[in-house]
């Protein structure tokens, strides 16, 4: 991880964070993937999503965190998100109505078992959890244009 050693907080912050941010996002990806089998999904696991390049930010500083994620990735999963959200709803007009389940249920509480729910907690957390990043970004740019002046 190439940065500013002078940018972000001390080395006992950035060492833990070295060691944390993996976990944070695995976890984040965890409550994603069985949000419909246990208390979670798209919405929860798109915020946890987000801390983890949130927690880079406040210990590396900004540039680290927007070299992860730049802001044209950013805007191109969020869209991501939200156009598998919806492309999700209209197939369900070849079920009968909207957002209705087209795909096959599974054995109950096994990850494949809840139709179309999987898909629709990978659009959402997508879109949450950029988002999230997004705004969390902006208002540190924001910032720190206004103590530049």
């Amino acid at each position: 991880m190439r940065h500013n050693p002078d940018a972000g907080m001390s080395i006992i912050v950035k060492t833990v964070t070295r060691l944390t941010v993996g976990l944070i996002l695995l976890f984040g990806i965890y409550i994603v993937l069985h949000g419909h089998i246990s208390p979670g999904g798209g919405f929860a696991g798109g915020v946890i999503i987000a801390l983890s390049f949130v927690h880079l930010m406040l210990a590396f500083g900004k540039d680290v965190a927007s070299r992860k994620l730049s802001k044209n990735i950013a805007s191109n999963l969020e869209a991501v998100g939200a156009l598998m959200f919806l492309l999700i709803a209209v197939a369900g007009f070849f079920g009968g109505s909207f957002f209705v389940n087209i795909l096959e249920k599974g054995t109950p509480f096994k990850l494949f078992s809840a139709g179309t729910m999987l898909l629709n907690n990978v659009a959402i957390s997508l879109k949450v959890g950029v988002g999230l990043f997004a705004i969390f970004l902006a208002l540190v740019i924001l910032e720190g244009s206004k103590k530049k002046k």
